[in-house]
């Protein structure tokens, strides 16, 4: 695997705003019979013509039967986005690695931390690094723009305590100062930059929600936030955690949730209620389901 740091400039004086976004689920639990559910997510963005693959997926192959059945082409994608390093977001890249080999694959620093676990490697992307060859990975320390209007955030700082990532033993991570909880540090998603607003796409949100789009309105601009998309990890809080987690997004104005994978469907309903939000601008995602900037989101059968 080829490594590269700092792969892009950080630009912006006057942002750009993208014209035309549309993003479609690609692998997640729920299904109405288009592809197969799995515990994971995998997302395809097309963003002025140019398309982006984030995440991808679970099992070996999921994200090329499912693109298959959706007819979603996986070839000559520029640029590939992983979330984190965990295996429901990574595991695809090697059913893909033939198709990725001139693909750029970012990720934020950290994700090649090891993560020990019982005599094994917890990392997917460490303990299989053989089947990744040929690959070429750039990691981002501070966030950049991929293409015009659409920013990877690299880490994203925490000023807001939220602990959206998994509870129980804490695991850990083996950075360059040391063995330490393993908060997920690289945790990134991707923001875009539209006329309507700021539109958030994340695989888990592991840094959280508020952090995340409080990041994305710091890097980008101070702007609504039209559109939270992706896997939140919202599904462990408790109802005081929802409850802020609700009121942190009416502050910052969103106006559509499709929330996928470790979201949660009681989550997903609870900020429908919360926020008072019309059953059409909240959806729990499904394979197929899609935001499009100008008709916002189409969510499939099951979950309309």
């Amino acid at each position: 695997m080829a490594l590269m740091a700092h792969g892009l400039p950080l630009v912006a004086q006057v942002p750009h705003r993208v014209k035309s976004l549309k993003v479609t689920i690609l692998t997640t639990m729920l299904t109405d019979g288009r592809g197969i559910g799995e515990w994971g997510f995998a997302a395809m963005v097309e963003a002025d013509g140019r398309r982006i693959l984030f995440d991808t997926g679970a099992r070996p192959d999921t994200i090329v039967i499912n693109a298959r059945e959706l007819g979603i082409d996986l070839k000559n994608i520029p640029d590939v986005v992983l979330s984190h390093n965990h295996a429901d977001h990574t595991t695809g890249l090697v059913a893909l690695r033939e198709l990725l080999r001139d693909a750029r694959i970012h990720a934020g620093k950290g994700i090649f931390y090891r993560r020990p676990r019982q005599n094994a490697e917890g990392n997917f992307l460490v303990a299989n690094r053989a089947r990744l060859e040929g690959l070429r990975f750039i990691e981002h320390d501070k966030p950049v723009e991929l293409a015009p209007g659409v920013w990877i955030t690299g880490p994203v700082p925490r000023p807001y305590p939220e602990r959206n990532f998994s509870i129980g033993p804490a695991g850990r991570v083996v950075t360059p100062d040391g063995a330490v909880e393993d908060t997920v540090p690289e945790d990134t998603s991707l923001v875009f930059n539209t006329e309507q607003g700021l539109v958030a796409l994340s695989g888990c949100g592991h840094a959280g929600l508020a952090n995340t789009l409080e990041y994305a309105r710091s890097i980008v601009r101070k702007a609504p936030v039209h559109a939270v998309l992706g896997g939140w990890h919202l599904f462990q809080l408790n109802d005081e955690r929802l409850e802020w987690t609700a009121g942190k997004m009416r502050e910052y104005g969103v106006q559509h949730f499709l929330g996928a994978h470790c979201t949660g469907v009681e989550a997903v309903y609870r900020i429908r209620q919360r926020n008072r939000m019309p059953r059409e601008r909240c959806v729990v995602g499904a394979v197929g389901a899609t935001f499009d900037l100008e008709r916002g989101i189409s969510p499939g059968l099951i979950a309309r």
